[in-house]
């Protein structure tokens, strides 16, 4: 990847939340059963519901999420919280009750940290002086699609 833009950050964190969504349960070591599996004949399951089909995500997917996961980590708490909402796929709505802002302040949030993940991606240092705007007037500089 030559270089991140906002955009391709948000694309990357909503692959990972869809592969996040679709990993089997985790199990608890140690217990099993020694019963025998029911062997359910075809009366038994007329009037079910089918079980949903659950495919697992590819090797690839699995480990673009885990290098994905990290990119939050220089974010502030609440930037952090509303990105990965975002990239689950929230309404909103739901995002501005979760955080406690309106929804202007909290896509300004938003656009902000996916900026600082582009520019952390980009290895651009960032100033620490410079204002939730100026870094993402730096991110309109290099993609005008922001």
């Amino acid at each position: 990847m030559s270089s991140w833009t906002p955009a391709l950050v948000e694309a990357r964190l909503s692959e990972a939340a869809f592969v996040l969504k679709r990993l089997p349960e985790p199990r608890l070591s140690g217990y099993f059963s020694t019963w025998p599996e029911v062997v359910q004949s075809f009366a038994d399951k007329v009037g079910q519901e089918p079980k949903p089909m659950r495919v697992l995500p590819s090797p690839a997917a699995i480990s673009r999420m885990e290098e994905t996961l990290t990119w939050t980590a220089g974010l502030a708490p609440m930037d952090g919280k509303i990105v990965w909402l975002r990239a689950y796929g929230y309404r909103w709505r739901d995002v501005c009750r979760t955080v406690g802002l309106r929804r202007a302040s909290a896509h300004h949030h938003w656009v902000y940290g996916l900026c600082l993940i582009a520019h952390k991606l980009n290895r651009i240092s960032i100033s620490q002086r410079l204002s939730m705007q100026q870094v993402i007037d730096l991110a309109r500089a290099d993609d005008p699609a922001l």
